[in-house]
């Protein structure tokens, strides 16, 4: 199969039926064997009904349906298990995304050998309330994971489909996809100026808060990339200076009260610094303790991304 279109769908009744005709006009354009896979977040509007419909009519239609909401990230993640096709794309939808980018995605999958290719809605209709946060957000995300990507939130992109099946999407972590795939060694990640339509139906599903709940996310997915085969490597790093600290004070408060019998330790600040520094140095090595025992019990505690093997079955 050529192209899997994994389309999350929360109350979206009335975009579904002109969004999924877009799709089969452009796959039938270009001779692409395709799916389109939508998932119901939970919606309470008639959105179910309509992917009945339109599965009634077109094979190619598939549908997964949430008892209640969960979420674009679980919504995602449900999408990718259920995807075969040789390049999966993502769009929202509430059309603002357009299928008519999707052969130049999947060329430059298929073609220039990327692994994702991320939409950027460089010229975008949305209020400002959204664009000012949206372009802080996407500078502090590109700074911090090193990734050069403008628009890491757009929901048009492009996966070989063995990225899709070799991460996992919870939470809110579908912001974070690309860097989700650096660290599962998937390196080459490119971008594409993508149109970006005005909303024609429907109301937005995102607030302000997100910035929050963002930053939040970015900070564990680094966290559990980098430390979470070894997180003593972390914790037992940072107690080891706290615990320094504060024994070299210790030292040096010993040595001026022997020096002085009449300089007294309890009332001097540097005691309580000292006392404070030991007490966080050896917590922390108390928590680096308890994530490698944890750690080292995880199910996936040995499960690693093998590319290519050898004379091994």
């Amino acid at each position: 199969m050529d192209v899997s279109v994994v389309v999350p769908v929360f109350n979206e009744d009335e975009s579904l039926p002109e969004l999924t005709a877009w799709i089969e006009r452009v796959m039938k354009e270009n001779h692409f064997s395709y799916e389109i896979i939508f998932i119901d977040d939970g919606s309470t509007d008639q959105s179910w009904n309509q992917i009945e419909y339109l599965r009634s009519s077109n094979e190619n239609i598939r549908g997964i349906k949430f008892q209640r909401n969960y979420g674009k990230s679980a919504a995602l993640n449900e999408g990718f298990r259920a995807a075969h096709g040789e390049v999966v794309i993502t769009m929202d939808a509430d059309m603002q995304d357009s299928p008519d980018e999707i052969p130049e995605l999947r060329r430059m999958i298929i073609e220039d050998k990327y692994d994702i290719v991320s939409g950027w809605k460089k010229v975008r209709h949305d209020p400002i309330s959204k664009t000012i946060p949206s372009k802080f957000f996407n500078w502090f995300t590109s700074r911090v994971s090193k990734i050069k990507l403008h628009d890491f939130n757009c929901g048009l992109k492009a996966y070989r489909l063995k990225v899709v099946k070799s991460i996992e999407v919870y939470g809110e972590m579908h912001r974070y996809i690309p860097l989700l795939a650096k660290w599962a060694g998937f390196k080459k990640i490119g971008e594409k100026v993508v149109t970006h339509n005005p909303r024609k139906y429907g109301v937005s599903k995102f607030g302000t808060g997100r910035l929050i709940t963002g930053g939040l996310d970015l900070a564990s997915i680094l966290f559990v990339g980098k430390y979470s085969k070894r997180p003593m490597h972390l914790f037992g790093t940072w107690g080891a200076l706290f615990f320094l600290i504060g024994f070299v004070i210790s030292i040096y408060l010993i040595i001026t009260r022997l020096l002085e019998p009449g300089v007294g330790l309890s009332n001097r600040p540097p005691f309580y610094i000292a006392l404070t520094a030991m007490i966080i140095g050896s917590q922390l090595f108390l928590s680096g303790f308890l994530a490698e025992l944890i750690s080292r019990n995880a199910p996936g505690r040995n499960n690693y991304l093998i590319e290519k093997k050898l004379g091994i079955e």
